[in-house]
């Protein structure tokens, strides 16, 4: 309680007893947000030319180079000693996968088919990867948590066995409030996780089982994703301290499967969400070998800087990932993958940021480093690189505000806040919200684990409050009804798809507005004596 007054005293006096001359420069540098600029870039961003903006291809040339004209005619600063880019050293890994998946026992078989039914990748960087009559070991949803006196692996063995886990956790199976976060996913529920818990587990491979509602996406997601070529960070040991087989199977699948055993499966996910659940193995043996070419290389994250003038030190980054897919599966006679919403508009929003910044005759106390990152279609890799390899020191990092998927529907009443009660981050936003005559709400759809899945996550797992915002739930002149049912339609019909594109006749207005504010929170975080903290209840507290 103490701590949240001061902040907001903090704030109260920066817009109240702050020199009128400063806030009529804040004022007017907010009016250098562009409606026509953001639309004239995230056009361009999403134009054919631009090859849906795939990290190791022309498309990125194109990219990093027209971000990086952008910063040069707003005059900020090269972010990366003298350079607006950082190399990010990848490996483009193109894969072949068993076309069948087969399990089996002594007297029983099971046969998946590759791409309908299963999904497999591997982050070993090899030529080959195999795993060979490995035991198939259902582990419930394959989490340990100690805060939650849970442990799906507890009483059982599973080093260099395969085994397979529920996506999502306890708390949203159930919906019971007082398990995990009920409805809301925890990181436990996160597919990186399953993934990574396995690794610590000793287990060879990892299979988890899709639901489109659990996963917060369908098995198509999926397919995109798998589809041609994949990235991963280029690391001395090859990755070998994680599982050589990473995998999906669609519930049909998991549900063929449990037909050849002895067990019920809609029994067996029941008790799965239950305390004291004990994993066991379903009987089959499996062998999977991928066969990979590889292709080292530098992608580039781009940055550009602002000095504080006072605490230069410290520094407030924003992020937007400048990468989509490329060119895929042709979808209504088009395979490129344009990527206008995600992440077209939020990157021409961080630029219409950036003018605001750049616009102040007073510049802010703290630093602030813009910084487009490469690869978050690839599970984050350019954020992940520079959170490891930061050009500001992580304990000097106060805060990461990112732009992340916004959509065309106007000025908003709403700033829905991903990741609600994570920090007093919030404090600021709430306040920012206000001069524009806005509230703030929770995520409607929690469940979906939407603040694990881009790149201010890295941060937050390096321990800097990170803040994932934008208009979403409440259109000012539609209401909101109308504004889930467009954010329904681009899930079903647009998202991860060539149907992203960029249309004429489209509203950026709240686009602008959401600028604003992230210009405005800035401000706010750049101006105040204490750095912002994480709330007693977020998961990454002991991280700072």
């Amino acid at each position: 309680m103490k701590r949240n007054f001061i902040l907001l005293l903090s704030m109260a006096l920066f817009y109240w007893g702050c020199s009128q001359s400063v806030e009529e420069d804040i004022a007017q540098a907010e009016k250098s947000v562009s409606v026509k600029s953001l639309e004239e870039n995230v056009k361009t961003l999403s134009s054919d030319d631009f090859m849906g903006r795939m990290p190791f291809t022309e498309g990125e040339t194109k990219t990093i180079n027209f971000l990086k004209e952008k910063f040069e005619e707003l005059g900020l600063e090269p972010g990366n000693n003298g350079s607006y880019f950082q190399n990010v050293p990848m490996v483009e890994m193109e894969s072949v996968s068993p076309k069948k998946l087969i399990l089996k026992s002594k007297k029983k078989k099971v046969v998946l088919d590759n791409f309908s039914e299963f999904l497999t990748t591997t982050k070993h960087i090899q030529e080959n990867v195999k795993i060979e009559n490995s035991e198939v070991v259902f582990v419930g949803y394959g989490i340990v948590a100690p805060e939650y006196n849970w442990n799906d692996y507890a009483g059982i063995d599973v080093k260099g066995k395969t085994v397979l886990v529920l996506v999502n956790d306890p708390g949203y199976a159930t919906q019971d409030a007082d398990l995990f976060k009920g409805n809301a996913m925890t990181y436990y529920g996160r597919w990186t996780y399953k993934y990574e818990e396995a690794a610590r587990q000793g287990a060879a491979a990892v299979i988890v089982i899709h639901e489109t509602g659990a996963a917060g996406y369908g098995w198509h997601v999926l397919q995109n994703g798998r589809a041609g070529k994949s990235l991963l960070l280029a690391k001395e040991n090859k990755n070998a301290d994680l599982c050589k087989i990473e995998a999906w199977v669609t519930t049909e699948s998991a549900k063929k499967i449990f037909t050849k055993t002895k067990y019920d499966y809609d029994k067996i996910i029941k008790d799965a969400a239950k305390p004291g659940f004990k994993a066991f193995s379903l009987g089959f043996k499996t062998s999977i070998e991928m066969k990979n070419k590889l292709k080292f290389n530098n992608s580039k994250n781009v940055l550009a800087f602002l000095p504080g003038s006072e605490k230069k030190d410290e520094c407030i980054v924003y992020t937007a990932h400048w990468d989509h897919l490329g060119i895929g599966p042709e979808v209504n006679g088009d395979t490129i993958y344009n990527g206008f919403a995600d992440n077209g508009i939020p990157c021409a929003s961080m630029l219409e940021t950036a003018r605001a910044f750049s616009s102040l005759k007073q510049k802010p106390k703290r630093s602030i480093l813009f910084l487009f990152v490469t690869a978050e279609e690839s599970s984050l890799l350019g954020s992940k690189y520079y959170a490891s390899n930061p050009v500001f020191p992580i304990k000097k990092t106060v805060a990461n505000l990112n732009y992340e998927l916004f959509l065309p529907m106007g000025r908003m009443k709403d700033v829905t806040i991903t990741g609600f009660g994570q920090s007093d981050l919030e404090k600021y936003v709430e306040q920012a919200a206000k001069l524009q005559d806005r509230y703030i709400v929770a995520e409607p759809f929690p469940e979906n684990g939407m603040y694990f899945r881009s790149d201010h996550f890295s941060f937050a797992r390096a321990g800097v409050p990170s803040l994932f915002v934008k208009g979403w739930s409440d259109s000012r002149t539609h209401g909101k009804e109308w504004a889930q049912n467009q954010i329904k339609n681009y899930w079903k019909t647009m998202y991860h798809k060539p149907a992203d594109q960029y249309r004429t006749g489209l509203d950026y207005s709240g686009n602008a507005e959401d600028a604003k504010l992230f210009f405005r929170i800035g401000m706010m975080i750049s101006e105040a004596d204490q750095m912002p903290q994480w709330s007693e209840k977020s998961e990454f507290k002991h991280l700072r």
